[in-house]
């Protein structure tokens, strides 16, 4: 009964002064609006960066020339790999689901009036397997024009729009500078992947037409290797460095002149990063919850002042010390938990919107609204028990001679 008095009054008082509780519960709404919105639009930043990870293909190992990053290391230092490397690797690693040599180039594609920039790589069908890509249209390449290194081509979403339209371009010819392909396949669209890059802006030719039309040498920059599920890709990256070091006759006295990145350990790094960057701004949209709790305890102590004779007549007639303390700490809770209920509703719609402009998907956590609500709360009470404790022991006799 006592609180439900108490709730009353704390009601009373906030309607009696509109203007200045809403002021007052500002910094909490924009306090707890901040902090979700932070722990939401990380959360979604990185369930989109897993899943354009995922879009690479599952268990996908890039091996590359050169020795990595460092001090003294550089990618582009070593010899580029052979088309038989991949063969080798496939023959002789059990684990793994394919292995695609693949070269690549930017050049300039032409149909008809129209021109696109694009990259251009040379690969082989393992090349689609590895990157879990699928045919919106047409098909893969054949034996017989992987092996005679044929001038025909697959696009991507991305080439296909700039050049075509909206028309179907599988039977088309384009020309790739001075080479005339054939299309016979359209890539599923795929967006961005992790970096930034338009995954679908590509034109894909086997590796031999590459070679001879395009690159003029039988360089290999790149091999992209795809690990069977429920192998250990640790595993299979150890066997692939003992292949290539024979076949590149690197002495057990040397460093590697290739290395071998796991798709996986990236998708950790950058998610990992996206998360302490996420606490990082929600540590720093927490603050703004301490400067409401401070607005809150200065509006309860002017709020104190102003009504020392009301405090007085209620002592006077007898009411208890507990009594008093307990009005004025129910209205800093109820003030503060209603700008923490209005921060929620502000949250939703701010994370909504910036997730739709992002192009994220909107990832609520629960217990982050919750946590946001109850810490709201709780700043009512730290912050608002000085100024009732204070209400609370007010001289009865000196409150009512208060002016």
């Amino acid at each position: 009964m006592m609180l439900w008095n108490a709730l009353r009054l704390a009601m009373r008082e906030i309607r009696r002064n509109v203007l200045r509780s809403s002021l007052t519960a500002l910094g909490i709404v924009i306090g707890v609006a901040a902090v979700i919105t932070m722990v939401t639009i990380g959360a979604g930043a990185t369930a989109a960066v897993s899943a354009q990870i995922a879009s690479l293909g599952s268990n996908i190992l890039m091996v590359r020339p050169g020795q990595g990053f460092g001090p003294g290391r550089s990618l582009g230092a070593s010899r580029p790999f052979e088309t038989r490397d991949a063969e080798v690797i496939a023959q002789q690693v059990r684990s793994l689901r394919a292995v695609a040599p693949t070269s690549s180039t930017r050049s300039t594609a032409i149909f008809g009036n129209r021109n696109w920039q694009t990259m251009v790589n040379g690969t082989t069908n393992d090349y689609f397997v590895a990157g879990n890509w699928s045919l919106a249209d047409g098909r893969y390449f054949t034996a017989s024009e992987l092996r005679a290194g044929r001038s025909v081509c697959i696009l991507g979403e991305t080439a296909r729009r700039e050049l075509f339209g909206l028309q179907n371009p599988v039977g088309s010819k384009l020309r790739l500078n001075k080479l005339s392909c054939q299309i016979v396949g359209l890539l599923q669209a795929k967006g961005q992947s992790a970096m930034g890059t338009d995954q679908d802006d590509i034109i894909v030719l086997p590796i031999r037409a590459f070679q001879r039309r395009i690159s003029g040498n039988t360089d290999v920059g790149s091999l992209i290797v795809s690990v069977r599920d429920g192998a250990a890709t640790e595993d299979a990256q150890r066997e692939i460095e003992q292949v290539l070091r024979q076949r590149r006759h690197i002495n057990s006295n040397e460093e590697d002149d290739f290395n071998v990145f796991d798709t996986k350990q990236i998708a950790e790094t950058l998610t990992g990063a996206t998360r302490i960057l996420t606490m990082l701004l929600s540590a720093v949209a927490g603050v703004s919850l301490l400067v409401g709790g401070i607005g809150i305890m200065n509006i309860m102590l002017v709020s104190v002042t102003e009504r020392t004779r009301e405090v007085g007549i209620r002592l006077a007639i007898g009411a208890l010390e507990r009594e008093v303390l307990g009005q004025f700490l129910v209205e800093a809770v109820v003030l503060s938990s209603f700008g923490g209920l209005l921060g929620i509703g502000l949250a939703l719609v701010v994370s909504s919107v910036l997730t739709s402009l992002m192009n994220i998907p909107l990832v609520l956590e629960l217990w982050v609204i919750l946590l946001a609500f109850g810490f709201s709360a709780a700043v009512g009470v730290i912050f608002g028990y000085v100024p009732a404790q204070r209400a609370a022991r007010l001289d009865p006799i000196d409150a009512l001679r208060h002016e």
